[in-house]
């Protein structure tokens, strides 16, 4: 149980609506944005650039220095991770004081933003294929970094949006509830028995 705000980190892969839902979930919370990948573009160039200068080993170790930084203690940022963040160990390690959401998806869903998208290094050759390869690698590592998984397949962002809003609640008061010292009747909220 935390006690203190703790950054709101969206784990998934690649165009599984990460950024847009970010920005807009800061924006209902009050809280600033932190897309990493974007962060990385900013001081460094562009990924592909990165790829090809630094290799997947290069841009790996930046993005691990970014992703630390917006997941400092004390910070309560909504923060976007690359898909293949969760790779780096020490970034797994991060996330243990964050409240992560793993964004799960499918293929369909995410088809229509990958394949006119021709920055993405890591899909070059076969979109798809590529995709669904790195999904089953990384969905592991997803699920044991996540506090709340949030199917997405199909489903338009401001269905998300109100989903993960609703599931956060939920939380918020099951940690409230679990957090009395003895609980009685009276004390529980109606429509809140968890």
């Amino acid at each position: 149980m935390r006690q203190h705000p703790v950054p709101l980190v969206l784990v998934g892969p690649m165009a599984a609506g990460k950024t847009a839902l970010g920005r807009t979930l800061a924006t209902r919370r009050g809280a600033a944005f932190v897309d990493t990948d974007r962060r990385i573009v900013e001081r460094h160039g562009s990924i592909a650039r990165i790829f090809a200068s630094r290799g997947e080993a290069g841009f790996r170790k930046l993005e691990a220095a970014v992703v630390r930084k917006a997941l400092a203690p004390g910070g309560s940022a909504v923060v976007a991770l690359g898909g293949g963040a969760v790779l780096d160990a020490g970034t797994r390690a991060a996330l243990k004081s964050a409240f992560v959401v793993f964004l799960d998806t499918d293929l369909p869903t995410v088809l229509p933003r990958i394949l006119p998208d021709t920055g993405r290094p890591l899909l070059a050759g076969d979109p798809a294929a590529r995709w669904l390869e790195l999904y089953e690698q990384r969905r592991p590592l997803y699920e044991e970094v996540a506090d709340l998984v949030i199917d997405t397949r199909g489903r338009a962002l401001p269905d998300v949006l109100e989903q993960v809003l609703r599931r956060l609640d939920d939380l918020t008061d099951q940690i409230q509830q679990a957090g009395e010292i003895q609980p009685t009747d009276e004390s529980r909220t109606p429509g809140h028995d968890h």
